[in-house]
């Protein structure tokens, strides 16, 4: 079986998932100084002062230091979300996968590899790799009269399991730091919770109308930086859970790829 592996450039993923970080801590803080404290949305455009009545900006900017933090983390969730999708868009290849998966069954049913490598070169994508991958061990141990049948069946199910272990690293790439915010997410709406009550009860214990502002300030700050929390970590879950599940289903159809090859050739040779 001749085969062509031309590899097109493809998406794989971002490496550096720091430097996705650092740029979105840069733009948060932008954000926060720039947009949220801009003066124009506070009292005397004085940012040390109450926001304008139903100023939403300037409300967001009173939560405080920790909103740039969790600005960060939300950023960097949609930021690698993205990433994400592009690269399992490029590793499930360009047709639907079931029928894929179903065609290679067919063509190895028939017994015609030069069909199921042009389904794949087709197909392109991490499965697609991985199954021509084992489709040129398959011919070469159709030729390889050295060897016994249990150690053609082994050394075609060797090379699916490493060509798996290679293509599943680039898949799974970054969906850890997407599941630490699920958790980190949530910590930091809550710390900031609390930074704001303690501000918000230093200033009900000082007693006193000029205290007031600092009253509502420190409940603002407690309340805002609640809400962005429960926001970054609630993205992180649905994020990290749906891009699993597609990986799920990824996998499961190389198994089942992988294994009808292996049977094939187990049925087929002696």
């Amino acid at each position: 079986m001749e085969t062509n592996q031309k590899k097109s450039f493809s998406f794989t993923g971002i490496r550096s998932a720091g430097l996705v970080i650092i740029c979105c801590f840069v733009i948060a803080v932008c954000i926060y100084k720039f947009l949220l404290g801009d003066p124009s949305h506070f009292m005397n455009n004085d940012p040390n002062n109450h926001p304008l009545p139903g100023d939403f900006l300037g409300t967001i900017y009173k939560g405080g230091f920790i909103v740039p933090i969790i600005q960060t983390l939300l950023l960097t969730v949609l930021a690698l979300s993205i990433e994400r999708y592009f690269a399992l868009r490029t590793a499930f290849g360009k047709g639907s996968l079931a029928k894929f998966v179903k065609n290679i069954k067919e063509a190895l049913t028939a017994g015609d590899l030069k069909k199921a490598q042009a389904i794949c070169d087709k197909q392109q994508g991490s499965v697609a790799n991985v199954v021509t991958s084992t489709l040129l061990k398959y011919d070469e141990m159709q030729h390889d009269g050295a060897l016994s049948k249990e150690q053609k069946v082994l050394a075609i199910q060797k090379e699916l399991e490493e060509a798996t272990a290679l293509e599943l690293p680039m898949m799974e790439q970054n969906l850890p730091i997407i599941g630490t915010i699920t958790t980190l997410g949530t910590l930091m709406g809550l710390l900031g919770t609390v930074i704001g009550m303690i501000r918000s009860f230093a200033a009900l214990a000082a007693g006193g109308n000029a205290d007031s502002m600092a009253l509502s300030q420190g409940i603002s700050e407690a309340l805002i930086n609640t809400a962005f929390g429960i926001l970054t970590g609630a993205l992180a879950v649905i994020s990290y859970n749906y891009y699993t599940n597609k990986i799920d289903k990824l996998t499961y159809s190389l198994d089942e790829v992988g294994f009808s090859i292996v049977q094939t050739f187990a049925a087929t040779h002696k």
